[in-house]
């Protein structure tokens, strides 16, 4: 097969990794960059061999098979609406769009037009998280935290929709039943958006999940802990480690210590960097036709439940 021919949209922070990697993926060809800043799209483009165009379609006239999208949110619906009419393969950073209307429009048109669409929920390919979904059958009690210092970077929107989403939709993909309330509190320190957020959801399953997220903090934290019967994983995203703590079978002697009765297991992580996984999988659907692991539904069902917290926050502020 000729190699796949792949764009990035947006060179910033993130899109400038989509083009680092792609540049180095095996029968992958990256075709061209668009950026607002047309100097940095060159500098970057000269960088990894390739060419800046002037706009969206004429990358799109050049002939071209899959892009990212790696531009602000606010524009996410725009691009990725235009790309799928064109016949383009998607796959568009995380949140897939500003609102849940958007997102179904985005949905709709991949499915009319059949074609790939793909979110950015990175984290999915975490080998933590790949390790960790492998490991948990039916968690009663999910904890996550992901705080990290300020950086202006993401500040436009809610905390909750720049950082909390990437737990949300792990969160939905250990326990998919249906969310059955919501309480959250959220704070503005130095955005016009919710900077500290705090969300505790309770699902059909009766599984109960507490999310914390900040982008003002001291220092950078991302675990997950998840308490099932008879265990407890422990997981950190940032050191791609899984602890388990499982009870041993049998009673317990009179003299015994119950923390004797505590098995500790590492569990096997392939440590990988995740984007690079992330985007051989959007290759790999883009080649093979298949549904990605982050779909434009999941997509969706992130973005959703970020903004039924967010609501709910402002309605109770």
């Amino acid at each position: 097969m000729p190699p796949t021919r792949v764009g990035v949209i947006g060179v910033g922070h993130l899109g400038y990794h989509h083009a680092r990697l792609y540049a180095g993926l095996p029968d992958v060809a990256l075709a061209g960059l668009v950026d607002t800043d047309a100097a940095k799209a060159a500098t970057v483009a000269g960088e990894f061999g390739t060419r800046s165009f002037a706009s969206v379609q004429e990358m799109v006239s050049a002939g071209i098979d899959a892009v990212s999208v790696a531009a602000p949110t606010t524009v996410h619906h725009s691009l990725t609406r235009d790309l799928l009419r064109a016949g383009v393969d998607v796959l568009v950073e995380k949140p897939i769009a500003k609102t849940a209307g958007e997102a179904e429009d985005l949905v709709r048109l991949a499915r009319e037009h059949r074609r790939i669409l793909q979110v950015g929920h990175v984290e999915r390919f975490n080998g933590a998280v790949i390790a960790l979904r492998q490991a948990v059958k039916q968690p009663r009690f999910i904890e996550c935290h992901r705080l990290s210092p300020y950086s202006k970077r993401g500040d436009d929107v809610s905390v909750v929709f720049d950082l909390m989403i990437h737990d949300l939709d792990i969160v939905r993909a250990l326990d998919g039943s249906e969310v059955v309330s919501i309480d959250a509190v959220g704070v503005s320190v130095f955005s016009a958006f919710e900077d500290i957020a705090n969300a505790r959801i309770r699902f059909a399953s009766g599984c109960v999940a507490n999310l914390t997220a900040s982008r003002v903090s001291v220092e950078r934290m991302r675990k997950i802990r998840i308490f099932e019967t008879n265990a407890y994983v422990s997981t950190s995203y940032s050191d791609q480690e899984v602890l388990m703590y499982r009870k041993m079978p049998g009673p317990l002697s009179p003299d015994q210590d119950p923390m004797e009765a505590i098995q500790i297991e590492s569990l096997p992580v392939t440590k990988e960097e995740p984007l690079r996984l992330e985007l051989e999988s959007f290759v790999a659907c883009v080649r093979n036709r298949k549904r990605p692991e982050v779909s434009g539904e999941d997509g969706l069902a992130a973005l959703s439940l970020a903004q039924r917290i967010v609501d709910f926050i402002r309605e109770h502020s």
